[in-house]
């Protein structure tokens, strides 16, 4: 059934013997229509058919008068029309494009337009505000009669007056019908067959405006799909139905929004027999997403396909949950996710692993669309001021009924003002108080879902699953360690970090009696001076946890063969290729992790200590009052280098620790002028005591090494026998 204006269950109207006769003649006239464009397609095919070429040009005087006679049937005014030809190519596709762009309207073109004004004037019997808004009746006047002109000064008076949202949503329960009218009328051949399908209630295929092919946006909407279980805040388990309802479920779906999840429950039923209902929100707002399917496009796509990411993610969703083959499913969606169900319902791959008892869609255009099972019960509830459920090209005005066996209400609502009629808040409001008879015989129908509910499962739905966090960088096979705070895995991956290397040519003298005692190791020189390099991390996300580092350390020599300058050829090597590295004389980290791992994984004097950093802008500050350190300042211009890989050496014993250290980020060289580094009077701590004998106190560095965001990974320390 199809309430048409009313309420179900409600005394008819005195305007309804009309309706159905204005609507019943509408059926008629385009029936008349497609007959008349059947005699125009089999005209056009004798007018260019093979064998009357052959016989026009063997016989010209009979031959050419009967092409001529006929092409004069198909194109006079007083025939089948200017634009009656449809030869889907060569000259008679030329000819029949001409008439169409040169305004010469078919004759089947104007009787389904004729059909279209009955179909206008059955709507207008519930809903004579049309009659009675001097900008509607301009509007509608202006379309009907093909002046486009006068409908574009007409819709943007509406906008001007009404508001965009406001006139849009007046002309919903016409909107079928001015689409399918400018479609035949204008000169744009592409629309036409979509035209056609509005008028004569076919399925759609292509965009009504410009006759854009539906297969072509719907492929804008690519990807697997994917789903993830996900938990509920406290308060949304507070605001879960705790037994089953029609209104119990779609005050599930209202909870959920629109951010890309769904619902599942169990519900145990009068008869003690547990069901599954599926609950699935409509499309969200703005632009479209590629981490939901619940965007415009993928609403798009459910519009014409069968087949989506959202389709494809509700699947996983249910092999997730464990719902036993064989069981019985309800399937209630609003927008999109009415859509989306309907889809699932049309798969026999999934009717036949499902039961599928009900689907319930609420504000969705799913007119179009057929269950696989002829058993499911299907509702459909629609605003006929809501703009979305017109989108598969049947409205108010439709003189066709293509599920006479579905229950399906089409009602009035007091909220005229798009998007807040077609938001499921609304929609509740009204089953609850315009149309209770409706809620009531969803309820009914819903009886062996109307019981506890005992599970409920809320799941993420995606366009694509996501890689693993850091893929590719940071996908690599690790160890367990064990160390005195717990085990470590090894690598120790960073995965949001920040860093700043400072650089500072120091006396080679003062950075060789820091090193250990040892004549084999030896710091790199770069002319007469040493480098020493601070370096100043802030770990946001780490297998560690969060922690601020601060590290001291030296360039050293090659252990083996030192060479003159070959820190600097060691730039040109493979990070696990170099010999030369920086000897970590002193490490200051914020957590006792950190620190454990530094000491007992690779062999550095590490302290914990308090500190705080910045390092994320060109102005970046660290300080630790531990320490009696700060570094302040602002980076100077910067360019683009090469990733900071880097060899660590810490001692252990007799043996030397060697770790390396890989980084993946935007790296960028800075001059380091207007960058300082201050010590308290007071601190006296080994940092505090290396600093000052390299003569660094409040000095500035050389240049800078900064990445505001970047990944990393330290290996386990290689121990080397030296």
């Amino acid at each position: 059934m199809r309430a048409d204006g009313s309420a179900p269950g409600r005394p008819a109207p005195d305007g309804q013997d009309a309706r159905e006769l204005l609507r019943r003649c509408a059926r008629d006239v385009v029936d008349v229509a497609e007959g008349i464009r059947a005699v125009s397609e089999r005209t056009s095919t004798a007018l260019f058919a093979p064998a009357l070429a052959v016989s026009a040009r063997r016989h010209p005087r009979t031959g050419l008068a009967a092409r001529w006679a006929l092409l004069r049937a198909l194109t006079n005014r007083q025939g089948l029309g200017g634009s009656a030809i449809t030869a889907p190519k060569g000259m008679g596709h030329v000819i029949g494009a001409a008439g169409e762009v040169l305004g010469r309207e078919s004759l089947a073109a104007l009787v389904a337009v004729t059909s279209l004004r009955l179909r206008i004037a059955a709507v207008l019997v519930d809903h004579p505000e049309f009659e009675r808004d001097p900008g509607m009746r301009r509007l509608t006047e202006a379309v009907t009669a093909d002046k486009d002109l006068a409908a574009v000064r007409s819709l943007r008076a509406l906008f001007r007056d009404q508001g965009a949202q406001r006139a849009l949503s007046g002309l919903a329960p016409l909107m079928a019908e001015l689409l399918a009218i400018r479609a035949l009328l204008d000169e744009d051949p592409k629309n036409d067959e979509t035209g056609w399908a509005l008028a004569t209630g076919r399925e759609l295929s292509a965009d009504p405006l410009h006759g854009i092919s539906a297969a072509h946006l719907a492929g804008l909407d690519k990807g697997e799909g994917a789903a993830e279980a996900v938990d509920l805040t406290d308060q949304e388990r507070q605001a879960i139905a705790p037994e089953g309802s029609f209104l119990g479920f779609l005050r599930n779906i209202e909870m959920l929004s629109t951010d890309g999840r769904i619902l599942l429950q169990d519900v145990r039923g009068p008869d003690s027999v547990v069901r599954y209902v599926l609950q699935a929100p409509g499309m969200a707002p703005g632009r479209p997403r590629n981490d939901s399917p619940q965007d415009f496009v993928g609403a798009w796509r459910n519009l014409f396909m069968t087949d989506s990411p959202y389709t494809r993610s509700i699947l996983l969703a249910l092999e997730d949950y464990g719902i036993p083959r064989g069981a019985e499913v309800a399937l209630i969606g609003h927008s999109e996710g009415g859509i989306a169900v309907m889809n699932l319902a049309q798969d026999e791959e999934f009717c036949r692993a499902y039961r599928v008892t009900h689907v319930i869609a609420v504000g969705s255009p799913v007119d179009n669309k057929v269950p696989a099972d002829p058993r499911t019960w299907v509702a459909t509830i629609t605003n006929q001021h809501d703009i979305v459920p017109v989108l598969d090209g049947r409205g108010a005005g439709s003189a066709f009924d293509p599920h006479p066996h579905w229950y399906e209400v089409d009602y009035i609502g007091p909220t005229h003002e798009f998007p807040l009629c077609h938001m499921l808040r609304e929609y509740i409001e009204h089953l609850r108080t315009v149309v209770p008879e409706a809620r009531e015989r969803v309820d009914e129908a819903l009886a062996p879902y109307r019981g506890p509910v005992v599970r409920t499962q809320a799941y993420q739905l995606k366009d694509r699953a996501n890689p693993p966090e850091g893929y590719p960088f940071l996908t690599l096979p690790t160890t367990s360690v064990p160390t005195t705070a717990g085990p470590v895995d090894v690598p120790v991956r960073y995965y949001d970090s920040s860093a700043a290397h400072l650089c500072f040519p120091v006396d080679a003298d003062a950075a060789r009696s820091l090193l250990p005692d040892v004549t084999w190791m030896t710091p790199s020189r770069l002319g007469r001076r040493a480098m020493a390099v601070l370096s100043l991390y802030e770990h946001r996300c780490t297998t560690l946890g969060p922690y601020t580092e601060i590290a001291l350390s030296v360039l050293v020599d090659d252990l083996w063969r030192p060479r003159p300058y070959d820190v600097a050829l060691d730039v040109l090597r493979r990070a696990d290729l170099r010999r030369t590295g920086r000897y970590v004389l002193c490490l200051a980290v914020t957590s006792e992790e950190a620190r454990v791992a530094a000491a007992e994984i690779w062999a550095q004097p590490a302290l914990r200590v308090t500190a705080e950093a910045d390092l994320m802008g060109r102005q970046i500050g660290v300080r630790s009052p531990d320490l009696g350190v700060t570094v302040d300042g602002r980076l100077g211009r910067g360019v683009r280098c090469p990733e900071a890989d880097w060899i660590l050496y810490g001692r252990r014993g007799g043996s030397t620790i060697r770790t390396l250290v890989r980084a993946h980020g935007r790296l960028r060289l800075h001059t380091g002028a207007g960058i300082r580094l201050r010590l308290d009077t007071a601190a006296a701590g080994p940092l505090a005591g290396q600093v000052r004998r390299l003569g660094l106190e409040g000095a500035r560095p050389r240049f800078v090494l900064a990445c505001p965001q970047f990944m990393q990974h330290r290996s386990a320390g290689a121990v080397l026998p030296r």
